[in-house]
């Protein structure tokens, strides 16, 4: 089998069998396969794209190319979810301490901060004393014990992934729709869970900028996870705007303990009760409408942030900042950003808030950068708000004076104001399981 009849074969739009996919994977991760051959295959894929078949193969291929995750040593049904990410997005410091609190195991790992977009395993550090990074049999017990464990991906995850993305990225193939799904999957499939919830975001904060791209990479995402015996359903969620008001790591926690205790933003609630009702589904917890009444009830009643503060404390964090938001490290100093004109937020360049926040020490611009947890933005005003001239659009958190002057003009610019009131826009456009697409 030689990779140039693989190239010319999936230039020529033909279908790759499942022992030349598995081939292919194996070579490259054994070093036989040089980038060279890897790359041209990459653009041929770009191009011509893969079946539902091929991609699952792909991705069970380097799903297994390193550790599999295996969690039979957790009780019960296990259920995961991933997000493809977005801005303000810190929906997993809701939805797993919700589902935990209903019986149902969440043995999460995440990631870190990616371009734009924040990283759930960051938010976590942003509590004192926080440990992500846990042996096995921690793990384990933690989950068994409290329900629930959310830690950084460690270990030989998908080494494929690793060398795959790294090509991806400077081969202008990151935005295949195959490419993308064998990406997140594999890790998924690797992560050893029984059910998987897929947060597919869209909008100009999102990957997937456009409606259509989302719901095709749900639906190939969907397909990977049933073809491997995973029960899996995917929801596309608005990233057209911030999710929430608050951008950056502790201060996003603490609109995570807000909305744990019944008062936080409505789309960031919205979102989470929906996400959160389609984990218990998946798990064999009733009908969507008792899913849902089951997550409402978690949080009314205080079982869920009693559940995140158990959490917190099992895995070394001081709690007193759960209990206590106030008790954060705050920053320094702060900027109010002002409205340049009277009229109605007709749109939020999402993209450009969550590069400003890294700008502002929430995130890093490069691998070596070092986070500030108390950098970040909270908006005051949100998609339809009426704003007048010179009033708050929001406010800006540093540790340095000299970051406010780039960030603000991001900030500013990323607002757009116009005379009418916008039409009202869904928080969730469409559910898609192994059954179809259900578009709201």
């Amino acid at each position: 089998m030689r990779m140039y009849d693989l190239i010319m074969k999936k230039r020529n739009g033909e279908e790759l069998a499942e022992q030349e996919i598995r081939y292919m994977i194996s070579e490259y991760v054994a070093g036989s396969i040089p980038d060279y051959q890897m790359s041209a295959m990459l653009m041929a894929v770009y191009f011509k794209g893969m079946s539902d078949l091929e991609t699952a193969v792909m991705t069970d291929a380097v799903a297994h190319s390193g550790d599999m995750v295996d969690l039979s040593a957790i009780d019960g049904i296990k259920v995961d979810k991933h997000s493809t990410g977005g801005v303000g997005d810190k929906t997993t410091l809701v939805i797993a301490p919700i589902v935990a609190s209903c019986g149902v195991k969440v043995a999460k790992m995440s990631g870190r901060g990616l371009g734009h977009t924040g990283g759930t395993v960051d938010k976590l550090e942003a509590i004192p004393g926080m440990r992500t990074s846990l042996e096995p049999e921690e793990f384990f017990k933690a989950v068994n014990q409290t329900g629930l464990a959310v830690v950084g991906q460690s270990g030989n995850l998908a080494p494929a992934d690793k060398k795959l993305y790294a090509l991806r990225d400077v081969t202008a193939t990151v935005d295949s729709i195959p490419l993308i799904a064998a990406s997140i999957m594999s890790k998924k499939l690797a992560a050893g869970n029984d059910c998987i919830l897929l947060d597919v975001k869209t909008g100009s904060g999102a990957f997937m900028k456009s409606l259509d791209d989302s719901i095709l990479l749900a639906e190939k995402m969907v397909a990977i996870g049933e073809h491997a015996g995973k029960k899996t359903v995917a929801l596309i969620t608005d990233m057209d705007i911030p999710l929430g008001y608050a951008i950056g790591n502790s201060m996003e926690v603490a609109e995570a303990v807000d909305t744990l205790l019944g008062k936080g933003p409505n789309d960031l609630t919205q979102v989470c009760i929906s996400l959160a009702a389609n984990m218990l589904y998946l798990a064999d917890q009733g009908s969507l409408d008792k899913c849902t009444a089951m997550a409402e009830d978690a949080i009314t009643s205080g079982r869920a942030i009693q559940k995140l503060i158990e959490m917190v404390e099992m895995q070394g964090g001081n709690s007193e900042v759960i209990k206590n938001t106030g008790k954060f490290k705050q920053a320094a100093y702060s900027y109010q950003v002002l409205a340049e004109e009277s009229g109605y937020i007709s749109h939020i360049n999402t993209e450009a808030c969550g590069i400003a926040s890294v700008a502002l020490g929430a995130g890093r611009e490069t691998k070596e950068s070092e986070i500030d947890y108390a950098a970040g933005i909270i908006l005051q005003k949100k998609y339809r708000d009426f704003v007048r001239k010179d009033e708050v659009i929001a406010v800006l958190y540093a540790e340095n004076q000299n970051k406010f002057e780039t960030a603000a003009r991001m900030v500013k610019d990323a607002f757009e104001i116009t005379d009418v009131v916008p039409k009202e826009r869904p928080l969730i456009y469409a559910r898609v399981g192994k059954e179809g697409t259900e578009k709201y």
